[in-house]
């Protein structure tokens, strides 16, 4: 076995073919290219070496394939968190997310003491019609109990191809015994905006993650909520809390959707010349509107893309708390007949030269969704996990770094930002997914907003 590894590296390496290397090198760098690669072929010996012992020796019988994935696993998740291994299957299920459409049930769900619970049904899906309801807690699928198993597994379970049928066994709140409901699978495309109109006059867009049908999605709400305001819109709210991100493509679209001009976001890499950088173009589908951005902890990748940009053109007002810090490229390669490998390429830069990676997007206003709970444990950022990519200034990734460019100041109508409480008062009511007067946040965003407008109207 270790033959043929080694081989098949001498040729990928190119061993073999020394003129070409040797003539355009130094006669030291020639030697120690030649001894670079001895040492990379020592160390292939090496994995011969455990490969054969594991297969030969290990309790179980072991395929070649597992052991081989699992090592090309190893090798990537020891990089950093977001580098990875697809198999076939994982690499199937990340396209199907990211086209923003699957075979399903039309559910958010979430996990409770083993159980799955229904945050939602999206309207107009198998599960809207056969009438699950928010709270209700699945047990059992097609008489399976659902203990057990991990959310992603249940979750995959209810997925299926359009058409089959599964039965659904629920526990809801009033019921005496448990709901049996079977269900159709159909294709389903999530909610990935959804609006609303806020005193008829204050538009409240959320996006809950950036996949192929995102950028369409907004436009058309905009659209629908300037329909509805019948000429009243005074401004929006971008709700970005808890977005975890997606294609990097339908966040520059978004921003680009807000902004007339200048760039939106910037990636650099290990070699200088392929780094990129991206500029909206002329157009601002909100005409000018005054918009304010409310993001978390819970707010990462695209979704900080989206809420530098338009805070560092001074675009938006950005509200909430210090987002993830998630400012590293994942660029999806295919390995033909064997899944994909996900690997970190690049860190994102906003317009000002500021790096995402580990910091995060400081709101212009911090407000805090809940009163501080010193028992309480804070919530993993990316600078907090393990192999985290610490500073982007180390490394050949960001050689010549820009400085960042310090952000013009903040031009609120005087008196506005004072409106604005930083925290929910003594005994103010826990925050309910079904009542909004209840998000604090987004309350002292609709009072940042309408007073924007207000300065805005009374220039």
């Amino acid at each position: 076995m270790k033959l043929p590894v080694a081989a098949a590296v001498a040729v990928a390496f190119g061993a073999g073919v020394v003129a070409g290397p040797i003539l355009l090198e130094s006669g030291m760098r020639a030697h120690a290219q030649d001894g670079g690669r001895a040492e990379t072929f020592r160390l292939l010996n090496l994995f011969g070496d455990v490969f054969e012992r594991v297969r030969g020796e290990y309790v179980e019988p072991v395929t070649d394939r597992d052991l081989i994935e699992n090592a090309i696993g190893g090798m990537l998740t020891g990089l950093d968190p977001h580098s990875a291994y697809l198999n076939q299957r994982s690499f199937r299920d990340m396209q199907v997310q990211t086209r923003g459409e699957f075979g399903g049930l039309g559910i958010e769900v979430t996990q409770e003491d083993g159980f799955v619970k229904v945050i939602s049904p999206i309207d107009d899906t198998p599960a809207a019609r056969a009438g699950v309801r928010a709270g209700d807690l699945i047990t059992h699928l097609n008489g399976t109990p659902v203990r057990g198993l991990t959310l992603q597994e249940a979750v995959d379970q209810m997925r299926g191809p359009r058409g089959t049928q599964i039965r659904l066994t629920i526990r809801r709140e009033g019921a005496e015994r448990p709901v049996e409901l079977t269900l159709t699978r159909d294709v389903i495309r999530p909610q990935v905006v959804r609006f609303r109109l806020e005193g008829n006059d204050v538009g409240v867009v959320r996006i809950s993650s950036f996949n192929e049908q995102t950028e369409r999605a907004l436009r058309q709400a905009v659209q629908t909520l300037r329909s509805q305001a019948g000429g009243n819109l005074r401004g929006i709210v971008l709700d970005l809390r808890n977005n975890p991100g997606g294609l990097l493509d339908q966040a520059i679209q978004v921003a680009d959707d807000f902004l007339d001009r200048g760039e939106i976001v910037s990636t650099r890499t290990r070699r200088p010349d392929d780094s990129q950088r991206w500029n909206a173009r002329p157009g601002d589908i909100a005409q000018g509107l005054p918009i304010v951005v409310l993001i978390n902890d819970g707010s990462a990748s695209a979704s900080e893309i989206v809420a530098g940009a338009l805070q560092d053109h001074r675009r938006a007002v950005v509200l909430g708390t210090r987002s993830f810090g998630k400012g590293s490229v994942q660029t999806v390669i295919p390995l033909q007949g064997n899944g994909a490998i996900r690997l970190t390429t690049a860190l994102y830069y906003t317009p000002s030269g500021r790096s995402i990676q580990a910091t995060g997007i400081e709101p212009d206003i911090e407000v805090l969704a809940a009163r501080p709970d010193p028992t309480a444990r804070p919530r993993d950022r990316e600078a907090d996990l393990r192999r985290a990519i610490r500073t982007p200034q180390q490394g050949q990734a960001a050689q010549s770094p820009r400085q960042p460019t310090p952000l013009p100041p903040l031009q609120l109508p005087s008196g506005v930002a004072e409106r604005v409480q930083r925290m929910p008062a003594e005994g103010a009511p826990a925050f309910d997914p079904a009542r909004p007067e209840t998000d604090f946040q987004l309350q002292q965003a609709l009072v940042l907003v309408r007073g924007m407008a207000a300065g805005r109207a009374a220039r």
